[in-house]
């Protein structure tokens, strides 16, 4: 684990979760795998905060417990495994797209799974159906019936997963379904791995629940705030069948999602819509039926993908034909021929896409960084893989003091070494990006906080007002208690702050495409 890593998942856990959490997760992160004393002693962290920090962590899978190594009866160990928690940076990504497939409905889903870590599907549904009451017009509520409807889909599609069934049994009746073992208290090993079919048979299973009504709206004010608590009371003490069924968001399945998603977008830049929207209905029929760590998809015939393409595009056999015939001679080779049968067999080729990809990003970042010179010698040392100083020169025909020049600085930035290499140190480069990104907008925002809190405060007296049908001349009073200086302040500092949160997401898409690259060479040279 690289020290880059260690410090992104500390900013993470402490915007998301404190600062004491970060604390601790950032020392299981350094130290490796201990019990419950010697985080404690190490950390100077109360035996209360230790164990609550602990529990938040298991509640969203970023930390694992077992026997202890040296034998029955010894302490319970604990380990925070870091790829879980660099999944945080992942979740605007994550609701996003669960937007755009399921709409409004499927986001909240995704969101409210997100922020507790795993739920049971009744307690999902009913809180989801909430919010989505509170945003609509008076007299209209969400039906449970239509929430539950869009969980299932997702369920059907392995956006979600039940979580694993725990090893250790309720022992007492103080403790709830679903809420981690206190830490610290010996317990059985149990599985770390991601729950699969194949391991849990369950898995995407939906099991029967009761839930008939509909989302209520929230109640504004204190005794809206005690109601609810009693209301929240009560409810968790009723019965829909899926008591103890908890659910968690598959992240692999999201990432499969948005491998799938750069590969058509790379077709769609380098050749047309059409093109992309046959490679679309490609991975769309292959789905369920290739591996996720395969090379390439399941062979289709011409026939089944001009049968499974939509209507609305409206393209007559022979011209797929010819899209087809020109998607395999591409140089790219995002789509190969695998047999003659039913008019031709075709595959998407993964693992050669996801080359690509990779390649394209490595010149782009140095093109980018060094120029346009210096990105034509990168680009024909992948191509030709070892070349002499002279070698270079004439190839590139550059003269050779720049060459060597740009060759010595590719040399310095370790950019020229074997492609394995340079996708590691383009990696390490790209988690400090995204942590310096992350601590820049913190700054901003604690160095503005005082502005932030009023403007919150006002906009809060604003709803407020707006709801009780308050005179044109009273919101425009209240609207005033914010001078235009500070307008202005505000106004920049937010663009700032999106500006941020833009390249966040961007440098994170390209750990994305070199975390899939990474992952797809280990696997074709097992």
């Amino acid at each position: 684990m690289t020290a880059q890593e260690v410090r992104l998942c500390g900013l993470l856990l402490r915007e998301h979760f404190g600062e004491v959490v970060e604390k601790v997760g950032t020392h299981l992160l350094r130290s490796g795998t201990q019990n419950l004393r010697t985080i404690i002693h190490e950390t100077g962290v109360s035996l209360d905060l230790v164990k609550k920090s602990l529990c938040v962590l298991m509640q969203h899978g970023a930390c694992v417990f077992s026997s202890g190594r040296k034998g029955p009866g010894s302490p319970t160990e604990y380990q925070v495994t870091c790829d879980r928690i660099l999944r945080i940076l992942r979740y605007p990504r994550y609701i996003y797209t669960a937007k755009t497939l399921y709409g409004d409905t499927g986001e909240l889903i995704i969101e409210e799974l997100l922020q507790r870590g795993h739920m049971t599907m009744s307690s999902t549904v009913k809180t989801v159906a909430d919010r989505l009451t509170q945003n609509m017009e008076e007299g209209h509520s969400m039906d449970y019936n239509e929430v539950s409807a869009a969980f299932s889909k997702l369920v059907e599609t392995h956006f979600l997963q039940r979580c694993p069934p725990m090893a250790v049994a309720q022992t007492t009746d103080k403790t709830t379904p679903g809420t981690p073992a206190a830490p610290g208290t010996p317990a059985e090993a149990v599985s770390t791995t991601t729950p699969t079919p194949e391991s849990f048979p369950d898995c995407y299973k939906v099991p029967d629940v009761t839930l008939i009504g509909r989302g209520k709206r929230q109640l504004s004010g204190e005794d809206g705030e005690d109601q609810r608590n009693a209301k929240k009371a009560k409810l968790d003490s009723e019965t829909h069948g899926d008591e103890g069924i908890y659910w968690q968001v598959t992240f692999e399945r999201f990432h499969l999602h948005f491998r799938d998603q750069a590969i058509i977008n790379a077709v769609a830049s380098r050749l047309d819509q059409t093109s992309s929207e046959i490679v679309r209905t490609m991975l769309r029929m292959s789905e369920v039926l290739t591996s996720p760590t395969a090379t390439c998809t399941k062979p289709l015939s011409a026939n089944e993908i001009f049968r499974a393409l939509p209507t609305s595009y409206n393209i007559p056999r022979p011209i797929l034909d010819q899209y087809l015939t020109l998607l395999v001679d591409d140089p790219m080779e995002f789509v190969g021929k695998a047999g003659e049968s039913g008019g031709g067999m075709y595959v998407v080729n993964l693992h050669k896409a996801l080359s690509n990809l990779a390649r394209a990003t490595l010149e782009s970042v140095v093109q980018e960084r060094f120029g346009s010179r210096s990105a034509r010698i990168f680009r024909l040392l992948l191509r030709k893989r070892h070349l002499e100083q002279k070698q270079v020169e004439d190839f590139a025909m550059i003269p050779a003091k720049e060459a060597k020049d740009m060759l010595y600085t590719l040399l310095s930035q370790n950019l020229v070494h074997t492609p394995d290499s340079l996708q590691v140190d383009l990696m390490a480069t790209a988690l400090l990006t995204v942590a310096n990104l992350i601590e820049r907008r913190l700054f901003e925002t604690k160095e503005s906080k005082r502005l932030l809190e009023k403007s919150q405060r006002i906009e809060a007296i604003l709803a407020s007002l707006q709801a009780s049908g308050a005179e044109p001349e009273q919101l425009k009073e209240v609207e005033e208690m914010i001078t235009a200086p500070e307008k202005q302040q505000l106004d920049a500092l937010r663009l700032h702050v999106n500006k941020l949160d833009s390249a966040e997401n961007q440098v994170d898409e390209t750990i994305f495409l070199l975390e899939c690259y990474i992952d797809s060479t280990a696997t074709t040279t097992r």
